[in-house]
């Protein structure tokens, strides 16, 4: 058993959002990534998809998923799975910060359109 003290975990910025990292292979495990980030006010999401399957659980706020055409809006207590390899993006519309704990198998890359295969840091 592995416990990841939040006060442990390590914290990433990128603009407009900050990821806690909790669950990963540095963290010691072997299944799963998991974080807690939050999305600020105004970011407009990036388009991408992830090479297996993602959960989004809401914490707080609002977000909007635009995937496959469609639109979703989606609040604290929601819980939004994003299929492989599918394109997607999140965005916060609103005034307030946006907070998910996102879940991604270990190994899983996202890749934006024309880009190459990442593997975001919080995962790793």
């Amino acid at each position: 058993m592995t416990l990841i003290k939040s006060a442990d975990a390590p914290t990433f910025e990128g603009p407009l959002m900050t990821a806690v990292g909790l669950a990963a292979p540095s963290r010691g495990s072997t299944e799963n990534s998991a974080w807690r980030f939050t999305m600020h006010p105004g970011n407009p999401g990036h388009e991408h998809l992830v090479s297996r399957e993602e959960i989004f659980i809401a914490l707080s706020g609002r977000a909007r998923a635009t995937m496959n055409g469609e639109t979703f809006d989606f609040t604290a207590g929601d819980a939004l799975v994003i299929p492989a390899h599918t394109l997607f993006k999140v965005s916060v519309p609103g005034e307030t910060p946006f907070e998910a704990i996102a879940i991604l198998p270990v190994g899983a890359y996202a890749q934006a359109p024309g880009g190459d295969p990442v593997s975001p840091p919080w995962a790793q």
